[in-house]
This record gives structure tokens, C-alpha cells and sequence, in this order.
């Protein structure tokens, strides 16, 4: 698994320099987390919509979406699409916007996500609408400690435990950083696993780098007949030694000569 999420670092790498624009510092420290969630938790169908299971799929909600290069990587590496595709990361018409958008057609993008505040609620209208239908299967969300400041996050929380969603997980990328600094700082967070107990949930704290805690957690939770909620606890930039724990690294490309040295550590 580490020689797969080393790739899939240098393929996030690549693609912000390329473009000259993306957020590496999120992409970084959520990457383990999907590579687990699609390589041994999910059951996704890799020719999409072509599946007669399309239906009765796990869905994904990648509700930090200004980390899609993490998400495009993983896809393009599990099969969802051709990995060629990566090269065109925000480039105008391209598939890979900047921001997960659902218009592109893209396999693997559930919705439009990036508007940070908004993932949760649309992961528990989907939860909603597949008990309504009784499908059995699992939404799985991801959002940015930061993110957990919005309001509304809190709102669809409340809602989740009230409609008694059980086929919803929630996954915290709690990389204590966001674009202003620490998020205890700019607005603490703590103690978070007792404020979303007091909203219903199961609360699991993980390190969010190491492979066999996050399936463990994952797998759990996808058994699990309660609201889970997993507190990831993760590095921001993980994986490139300047970058690590580096704020300023939020929303900003490597040069040629930091792409180099950031290749050097990874590949």
C-alpha cells in the first residue's frame, strides 16, 4: 500500500504543478484515507454507470473538494478512467476540473462538491433517499477539519441523527491546519469527538496515515447499524518534508526545483 500512495502523492504533485494551481497540502493528508476506502472498503463499480449494480453502490462524497487532485489520482489509478486524463488537471474543457463537478461525466464523481459546508448535507439526502428506497449500501463522506467550522455542517449532523441514518459515515481529515492557520486558532474545534457524540454519532479516532487503522475503522463502520464518525487524525503535506505541517502549502503549486526535491523523498 505505501509504494500505491507514494504514487498517487506523486501524481497529485504532478498534476498541481502542471497546472500551476491546486491545493497540495489538503490532497496530501486525506490520500491514505482514500486509497483504503477504494482499494478495500468500497463497492464501487469501475465501469460506472454501465453496471447493472450502479445502483446498489457505495457512495463517496468528497466534501473537500479543493483536495480533488487526491481523488482524481486514486480513481485514475483503481481503473475508473484513463490515467492520461491526470495530465489535463484545470485545464479549460478538461474533465478534471478543479473542484469535483458532476457535469464533466466523470466516473467515479458522485456530485459537485468544494463549496466547503455543503458535502454533508447532500451525503445525508443521498442516505436518505437509499433507505427511502431500500437499497442497502453505505455513503461515506470526507470533510476538512476546517470545514467542520460551517454551520451547516452541524445542521446536517443534527438532521443525520434525527432521521437515524445509519448507512452513513462520516470521515474527518483532521489535519489541524487550515488556509489561516491552525484551526485552533482560527477557531477550535475541540473537544470535537464529545460534540459529535452529544449530535448521536459513534466517534472513532484514528491515525489517518496508518493503512491498517483506517481499514479497520472503515470496515467497522461500514458494519456498523450506528451514525459512526471517524476523527482521522492526519499530517498536512504529508509525505514531502517541506511541505508537511505547513499552512502556507494549503493553496500553492511546487516550482520546478520543489517538484523535484518532492518527487526525490516520494518516488
Amino acid at each position: 500500500m505505501k509504494t500505491f500512495t507514494n504514487k498517487l502523492r506523486c501524481d497529485i504533485l504532478k498534476m498541481i504543478h502542471n497546472a500551476k494551481s491546486g491545493h497540495p497540502g489538503g490532497a496530501l493528508s486525506c490520500v491514505d484515507i482514500l486509497a483504503v476506502l477504494y482499494k478495500k472498503v468500497l463497492n464501487i463499480p469501475k465501469d460506472w454507470d454501465k453496471s447493472p449494480d450502479f445502483n446498489t453502490r457505495d457512495r463517496f462524497i468528497l466534501s473537500k473538494g479543493h483536495a480533488s487532485t487526491a481523488l482524481y489520482a486514486v480513481l485514475a489509478n483503481c481503473g475508473f478512467f484513463d490515467i492520461n486524463l491526470l495530465n489535463g488537471f484545470r485545464i479549460l474543457g478538461s474533465k478534471l476540473q478543479g473542484h469535483p463537478s458532476s457535469r464533466a461525466n466523470l466516473a467515479g464523481v458522485e456530485v459537485s462538491t468544494g463549496s466547503l459546508g455543503q458535502g454533508l448535507s447532500i451525503a445525508v439526502g443521498i442516505a436518505l433517499a437509499l433507505r427511502l428506497d431500500n437499497i442497502n449500501s453505505k455513503v461515506f463522506v470526507l470533510l476538512g477539519d476546517g470545514e467542520m467550522q460551517e454551520g451547516s455542517v452541524w445542521e446536517s449532523l443534527m438532521n443525520a441523527n434525527h432521521q437515524k441514518l445509519d448507512n452513513l459515515v462520516i470521515i474527518i481529515d483532521k489535519n489541524h491546519l487550515q488556509i489561516d492557520g491552525a484551526t485552533d486558532e482560527v477557531k477550535t474545534l475541540e473537544p470535537l469527538d464529545k460534540k459529535l457524540e452529544a449530535f448521536g454519532f459513534k466517534t472513532v479516532q484514528i491515525d489517518g496515515h496508518n493503512y491498517n487503522e483506517i481499514e479497520k475503522a472503515l470496515i467497522e463502520a461500514k458494519k456498523s447499524k450506528k451514525l459512526t464518525a471517524i476523527i482521522a487524525n492526519t499530517i498536512k503535506g504529508k509525505g514531502v518534508s517541506f511541505m508537511e505541517n505547513n499552512a502556507s502549502w494549503h493553496g500553492k503549486a511546487p516550482n520546478d526545483e520543489q517538484l523535484k526535491a518532492a518527487l526525490e523523498e516520494l518516488c
